[in-house]
């Protein structure tokens, strides 16, 4: 974000248009007048809507919820238990988890949009650390799981009259939206996030979908072209429709990588030459300690940042 406040002192509005994590969203809201935070998934919209979106919330009010819920026994089997127990997670926790989401669920009539939101977002918080997975959701470890038992702990939300959000395709909203910087930041292999992350998709949506495979997955939708072969072609459609003064892009240099699911749909060079197609384009570099799964040979890995003004 220094290097972007740098780079365009004038800017008064910020776009994140692939959010994904929020990391970045976070630093901005604290920085410009008006924020647009967009992202495919269902799960992401839910804890942006719960972390900044405007809105009334009690803490004592949620609180009291929370600690109603974790007092509560959950011996009985519900629909998200018998889909995911003993497999992403253990059968206590996902007993536990089925019976919070049912629960919240019920609750919805008492509750403010934004209390709703940060409840939703407590629990995927709170049941992330007991994923029995490498930190997604495209097969779960084949053992015996850990029994540790789920505490639902409360986010720690904020209300912010500056941030629009979004559950849009990137490339539709950039034909909508205007803002002096855009940050694009897409997948850019072809792990598709909406497989990735289908179990928080779902515990979210509650439409307890069939289910299909040894992975558990739901019939797929929210699929991402930046994550097939069409991936430049979408990018450049993206970049030349953006009503905006800055376009900033976020790469990591993954395209070489043994895994060819891991392998980038777009290359460095294809990023800069678009970009410079747009205007004055800046390229600064750090070095990056990317995730890896124990498949991928990440050695001089290195984060780029590309920084255009537009013509």
């Amino acid at each position: 974000m220094q290097i972007i406040s740098e780079q365009a002192p004038d800017a008064t509005t910020f776009c994140d248009i692939f959010a994904g994590t929020g990391t970045v969203a976070n630093q901005a809201v604290m920085h410009y007048k008006k924020v647009i935070i967009n992202d495919l998934l269902f799960s992401n919209q839910a804890i942006y809507n719960a972390f900044f979106a405007k809105g009334a919330f009690n803490v004592k009010k949620l609180q009291n919820i929370i600690d109603t819920l974790n007092q509560a026994e959950a011996t009985e089997d519900n629909w998200f238990s018998t889909s995911y127990g003993d497999k992403y997670f253990a059968m206590p926790v996902a007993r536990k988890v089925g019976y919070i989401r049912e629960q919240i669920e019920q609750l919805k009539s008492q509750l403010t949009d934004k209390e709703y939101n940060i409840l939703l977002a407590s629990l995927i918080y709170s049941i992330d650390r007991l994923a029995n997975t490498v930190g997604h959701f495209e097969a779960y470890i084949k053992q015996p799981t850990d029994k540790t038992e789920l505490v639902l702990q409360l986010i720690e939300a904020q209300s912010f009259g500056n941030v629009e959000i979004y559950r849009e395709d990137a490339n539709r909203l950039a034909r909508q939206i205007h803002a002096d910087i855009v940050y694009i930041d897409p997948p850019y292999n072809s792990r598709q996030y909406s497989r990735f992350y289908h179990v928080y998709e779902t515990l979210v949506k509650w439409d307890k979908p069939e289910l299909y495979g040894v992975a558990r997955k739901p019939e797929p939708e929210n699929l991402s072209e930046y994550c097939s072969s069409r991936a430049f072609e979408a990018f450049q459609d993206l970049i030349n429709h953006l009503q905006a003064k800055y376009i900033v892009v976020s790469y990591n240099n993954t395209y070489t990588s043994k895994s060819k699911s891991s392998q980038n749909k777009i290359t460095l060079e294809q990023i800069q030459s678009a970009l410079e197609a747009c205007g004055e384009t800046q390229v600064f570099m750090r070095k990056y300690n990317a995730f890896n799964a124990g498949k991928t040979d990440f050695a001089d890995h290195k984060e780029y940042l590309f920084f255009t003004k537009i013509s």
